[in-house]
This record gives structure tokens, C-alpha cells and sequence, in this order.
């Protein structure tokens, strides 16, 4: 099978190998056992592969460099649309190629290849939406454009489409899917955490103002004030790290928050082991792999009511939702600490995530690909 992945994500070229983030690798190296040589039509970024970079895992694989597409400044803007004829080209050189093709969406270079795709409608077809598939969320128009066009059964054939969460009135080509991090083999005993005395707080993203970690961070500081004893544990990497740090050191909470950076999957799990909550109050979610990836180790997520987060905490009986507004969700927060069987909370949360594990999301793909 001629494999085509059609994705707006940067990759790096080091040692004859190509690397690009390395939670969306990690997957597509699962789908990648699976055929005999692999496309992908992909931006490239010139920087050498960093800590959360990973390397795709296969013998036959060539990569289509595309340029990136942006519209967030004039200049950017101009060259993308000189761009856009460019790579339309190559989509459909790589579309005629493939006997499978999978689109990465939303994303710029996904919104070409749902375009694209429309003109090949007896190839087999996949499409990974990563982003939230809540039909009633406020998203930009090319978001929405994407979902329209891979819903549309009459324009969209022979695709399935795999979304995070269930949702109501969907089309036929519509899956409820997810995303793993973890193996049974990793699966751990439950833990029985002591919630009387300091409880350690873990944020786990990227530090954009979509994941909103200065918030994270303010909210755990007024938990701080009204009497609780907590820690803060930060990782990732982003445009608001100076930002957070100019805040720590402004506000003098050095012992309660630690900027870890990006760090390897081994020392995060570490953390997670002794951690009670996860708390990644985001303006919106696709899969929070944060969040499912803490509940793995009987962490207790505490996320905003976004995308299929509701869901995936089952309405609150295995974590906590709470507002953007700092007082109402410090109070929250609070009341849950007072009221709630915490025990059973983190109890929940284990068994739910161990669920999906790599184990299951690998045979999930290959029922995809060999059915």
C-alpha cells in the first residue's frame, strides 16, 4: 500500500531521518506498520529536531516539502497565496500516487488536501481531526469549512473521518476516536494518595495562550491564599515563557511554581506518579492528551468545558470543570476538596484512561487500514 499522510506539521531532516513533533509521530509510526511506502506532503523547518521531536520509524518514506502556509501578517499572507498553486500541484501528484490517503486536519495544508481529496473519490481515505469536533463551538471559518467538507458524504467518499468525543447528529463517515500515549505493559497499580497535606499541581503543554498556563498559574496561587498548601509543576515550551517567568519572580513564587521546559515522556511520568491534579484550563481541546495522560497514573484532571473534555471526566465523576474566572474556579476547587471522595475521583480516572492504550489504538488503526 502506497501510504500518503497530508499534514500542515513542520518536520526536520537530521541524519537522513525525518523528525517532526513527537506525540503526532509517535501515532503515525502506528499507522506506518502497516503499509509498504509512505508520502508525506509536509512543511520543513530548517532547525535541527529538539526534545519533543520524534523520528518516523520506516524503510520507504519520502518526503514532499511544501511551503507552509500562514495568513498572520501581510507579508505572510502574500507569500502564501503565491504558495497555495504550488502545493495544490503537489497534492495532486501525491493523491494520484497513493492508494491511501490521510489528511491531518484543521490545518492550512489539511483545508488544501479536503479540497484536493474531493477529486479522488474512489482512494481510500482517512482524516484525523485533532481539534475539537463540537459542533456548537465557537471556531474560525476555515475550521468549520473543514468539518462541513469531510462530513459531506455527497462530496467526501470512501473517507472516514476520526474525531475526538461522541457527538449527536453526525454523517455516516463520522468515528469516534482517541489518542494514546501509553502500553498496557505501563500500566500501573492504583495509587492511594495522601490529599491532607501538600497537593502537587502539574500543567503539561504547550505555553501559548490557547493552554492558558498563566492562568494555571494564578489559579494555583490563589489556592495558595485561601489557606492550601500546593506546588506547581510546568512543562513545555512556548512564546509565554518569558512571560510566566517575569510572573514568578514579580509575585515572589519561586517555591510554588517550577518551569520544567519540555521534558522526555520518562521524567514527566515521574511527576505524574506523585502528583494529585492536572489542571490545564484551555480555551479549547481536541483529545487533552495532558489531561488523559495524568489520569493514566490517578491524577485528577481539572480542565475547562471544552470540546469533549465533559466527556471524557464524565460530567465531573472523574475530574473537575471548572470556569475561566479565577474566584469561581479557586471555589470550586475548593468545594470539591472539601465535599468529594478524591480517592474514588482518582480511582475513576485510572480505569477510564487505561483503557486507551497504545495496545488498543494500534489495533483500531489496523482495523482501518486492513478491513
Amino acid at each position: 500500500m502506497k501510504f500518503l499522510i497530508i499534514s500542515h506539521a513542520f518536520h526536520q531532516q537530521q541524519n537522513g531521518k525525518l523528525f517532526s513533533y513527537a506525540p503526532y509521530v509517535r501515532e503515525m509510526n502506528l499507522w506506518l506498520k502497516y503499509v509498504k511506502e509512505v508520502e508525506i506532503v509536509a512543511p520543513l523547518d530548517l532547525k535541527s529536531p529538539g526534545k519533543i521531536d520524534l523520528d518516523y520509524k520506516h524503510e520507504n518514506l519520502h518526503f514532499n516539502r511544501v511551503p507552509p502556509v500562514n495568513f498572520m501578517s501581510l507579508s505572510k499572507t502574500i507569500s502564501s497565496l503565491f504558495s497555495i498553486p504550488i502545493i495544490l500541484f503537489k497534492l495532486i501528484g501525491a493523491c494520484r500516487r497513493a492508494d491511501h490517503i490521510h489528511l491531518r486536519c484543521p490545518g492550512n495544508i489539511g483545508l488544501l488536501g479536503c479540497v484536493v481529496q474531493v477529486c479522488f473519490p474512489n482512494k481510500t481515505k482517512t482524516a484525523k481531526y485533532a481539534g475539537n469536533w463540537d459542533p456548537n463551538s465557537n471556531q474560525p471559518l476555515s475550521y468549520r469549512f473543514q468539518k462541513w467538507l469531510l462530513s459531506n458524504t455527497f462530496l467526501t467518499k470512501n473517507m472516514t473521518v476520526l474525531v475526538y468525543g461522541n457527538w449527536p447528529n453526525q454523517s455516516e463517515n463520522i468515528k469516534s476516536f482517541f489518542t494514546a500515549t501509553f502500553k498496557n505493559s505501563e500500566k500501573t497499580e492504583w495509587n492511594k494518595r495522601d490529599y491532607s497535606n501538600q497537593l502537587n499541581f502539574v500543567f503539561i503543554g504547550s505555553l501559548v495562550n490557547g493552554k492558558r498556563p498563566l492562568l494555571a498559574i494564578k489559579i494555583v496561587h490563589a489556592l495558595q491564599s485561601s489557606g492550601q498548601t500546593v506546588k506547581l509543576d510546568v512543562f513545555g515550551e512556548g512564546i509565554l515563557k518569558e512571560e510566566l517567568a517575569a510572573f514568578i519572580t514579580e509575585n515572589k513564587l519561586e517555591s510554588l511554581v517550577t518551569l520544567h521546559g519540555n521534558q522526555s515522556t520518562e521524567v514527566i511520568k515521574n511527576y505524574l506518579e506523585k502528583a494529585h491534579f492536572s489542571i490545564l484550563p484551555s480555551q479549547s481541546e481536541g483529545w487533552p492528551k495532558a489531561i488523559t495522560e495524568a489520569m493514566f497514573f490517578g491524577v485528577i484532571p481539572i480542565a475547562t468545558r471544552v470540546s469533549c473534555v465533559p466527556w471524557i471526566l464524565d460530567h465531573e465523576n472523574r475530574g473537575v470543570l471548572i470556569d475561566s474566572k479565577i474566584e469561581e474556579a479557586v471555589e470550586k476547587i475548593v468545594a470539591v476538596l472539601n465535599e468529594r471522595n478524591l480517592h474514588k475521583m482518582s480511582k475513576e480516572a485510572q480505569g477510564w484512561s487505561q483503557v486507551y492504550t497504545l495496545d488498543k489504538f494500534d489495533e483500531d488503526i489496523r482495523k482501518l487500514l486492513i478491513s
